[in-house]
């Protein structure tokens, strides 16, 4: 290739350096069938579970949550802790037999203040592995924050 050669190649720079719209785009299959004619015909695949079937033992929202981010343009913000559970974990760690501070909370749930500390004012982003660990230290339900009925053996 001479240099004169080179003064005549065009590179495009930008968006539209694919040549616009008209490329190949993405689609959305839904149903066994189209999916099997897509496979059929050749076509690049790629395949993503967004949420669980309903045949599935635990029914969790996460799932459909992370469609409506992944569909959504603006920033969704992660889900927070339920104020009710937060008001009962102040509650019944001033409660007699459980009267404790957050620092010995923090070592009996095997947390960090910090962690308990932010689960008690509602900022915390919703961690149900520490929901569960501090409710099971308080006796107390990590969904409604009602206490947990004693079991006698």
């Amino acid at each position: 290739m001479s240099a004169n050669d080179e003064w005549d190649t065009v590179t495009k720079i930008g968006k539209k350096a694919n040549g616009g719209g008209s490329g190949e785009r993405e689609t959305v299959i839904k149903g066994k069938s189209a999916l099997n004619a897509a496979q059929r015909s050749g076509a690049v695949l790629n395949t993503e579970k967004k949420f669980s079937s309903a045949n599935a033992t635990d029914k969790g929202t996460e799932g459909q949550r992370l469609t409506k981010v992944d569909r959504a343009d603006e920033i969704i913000a992660p889900p927070k802790t339920d104020t009710k559970v937060s008001d009962a974990i102040k509650r019944r760690r001033g409660e007699e037999g459980f009267k404790m501070t957050q620092a010995q909370l923090a070592q009996k749930a095997n947390a960090s203040a910090n962690d308990i500390k932010s689960l008690e004012s509602g900022a915390a982003i919703k961690n149900q592995q520490l929901l569960n660990k501090v409710c099971r230290v308080l006796k107390i339900s990590p969904k409604t924050g009602e206490p947990l009925p004693d079991k006698k053996k």
